[in-house]
């Protein structure tokens, strides 16, 4: 009989694990996904077209609430847990849930899900941790070379936050569902792949280098997140970030951290100096909104950026609080995340969240927008107040640096190389 699997996601991971591991296998019978953490994505389908030949009707997308019936009413033998940025308790939370209704608990190992890739060609292309939250069958392999590519497969913020900054500096970036197609594409255009892991996922590309970020503005985290705890035990590099800004004591638990659990990385120290693109002068005296990065705040569980730092550092005369004024989907997210305080998580996974988040912007009248997300927000929304963006540019301190590493393992000035 077939073995009967359930895989627990949230549109990403799991479609990869699908597709690399249960995608063809007359052995499973994938029964459906579960969907977690980005909104509207349950009651979708995976079509047919990506879940292949043994799934005429595609594969229903179900909410992870209901995680324990659909284990019982279908007779489930296995789960999967397929996403990532969650902590450890809340994996176990997960397991325990599948284990009481009479089913089996699974992480796949990185190695069972990553791709190796073959000798590339001319440049370097970025491949980003999936993010499909539109039309599953037009996102099998994206491409992406200017900002107007990014309006035309109708992005969402939370796309354009990572894809942008790649766009900015020269490069081409790709993404999608099928993980084995994407990267076959890249192969034909690329010097370097460079996979861009978002939400402390592994890769789904075998790494020649595995640079990992460590952040000691968030010590012990490392070890208490899945699976970036994982990540930092197979880590050839750690860049441990932000030292400019960071308590010596986080920076030095980080270090202890790596030193205990991986002593043989080498470690890259760099400060993340902020940057007003503007008169930084215009902040003094203001009454200030401060917006960050949505997904940071929220599952990140953050409570300030770079937005909140620029205004505090340069004489804001009150951070705007916008619980009271939020809408819609945005006052939900407040509800769902308390410890979010004084600033707006800029959450923008539809049209109808990115009019709730103009609404709530225009409620809380501000003096002065700081946008601290990755983008610049403006080109999407008219504030109706000015606006100044902050941004952060890495500052490598001391040495080993990243060109050093590269160097050593042959990534700098020569061809056929796997970041």
């Amino acid at each position: 009989m077939r073995k009967r699997v359930l895989i627990a996601g949230a549109a990403g991971r799991d479609f990869h694990n699908f597709n690399l591991v249960y995608r063809g296998r007359e052995e499973y019978e994938v029964v459906a996904f579960t969907a977690t953490q980005i909104p509207n994505i349950d009651g979708r389908v995976y079509p047919p077209l990506l879940a292949g030949d043994l799934y005429p009707d595609g594969i229903p997308v179900r909410p992870e609430a209901e995680l324990s019936d659909l284990i019982r009413n279908h007779a489930i033998d296995e789960i999967v847990f397929s996403y990532s940025d969650v902590t450890h308790e809340h994996v176990m939370h997960v397991a325990s849930r599948a284990l009481a209704a009479g089913a089996a608990f699974t992480l796949l190992s990185p190695h069972e899900t990553t791709l190796t890739s073959a000798k590339p060609v001319k440049r370097v292309a970025v491949l980003r941790h999936p993010m499909p939250y539109g039309d599953l069958t037009k996102q099998v392999v994206q491409r992406f070379a200017r900002y107007e590519d990014l309006d035309a497969a109708d992005c969402t913020i939370e796309e354009r936050e990572e894809y942008e900054p790649h766009l900015a500096e020269g490069n081409l970036v790709f993404a999608g569902i099928d993980y084995a197609a994407i990267l076959e594409a890249a192969e034909q255009e690329a010097d370097v792949i460079l996979w861009d892991g978002g939400n402390n996922d592994t890769p789904f590309v075998k790494p020649t280098v595995h640079v990992v970020v460590v952040d000691p503005h968030r010590p012990g985290h490392e070890l208490r997140y899945h699976p970036g705890e994982t990540n930092l035990r197979m880590a050839h590099v750690c860049v441990v970030n932000k030292v400019d800004s960071a308590t010596q004591e986080g920076i030095d638990a980080v270090l202890d951290s790596i030193r205990k659990n991986n002593p043989e990385a080498q470690v890259v120290l760099a400060a993340s100096p902020f940057h007003v693109e503007g008169d930084a002068s215009q902040i003094a005296g203001k009454r200030v909104l401060a917006i960050e990065d949505g997904p940071t705040l929220t599952h990140g569980e953050m409570t300030y950026g770079a937005a909140v730092l620029a205004a505090k550092a340069n004489g804001a005369a009150e951070l705007i609080d916008p619980r009271p004024c939020a809408v819609g989907s945005i006052a939900a997210t407040f509800a769902e995340y308390p410890h979010v305080g004084a600033l707006l998580p800029a959450m923008g996974y539809g049209e109808k969240q990115r009019n709730d988040l103009r609404e709530t912007i225009r409620r809380c009248d501000p003096d002065l927008v700081l946008i601290g997300t990755p983008i610049d927000l403006r080109r999407l929304i008219d504030f109706e107040r000015p606006a100044l963006r902050v941004t952060y540019r890495l500052q490598e301190m001391g040495e080993p640096t990243l060109a050093d590493v590269l160097t050593q393992y042959g990534l700098i000035g020569e061809r056929a190389a796997l970041v």
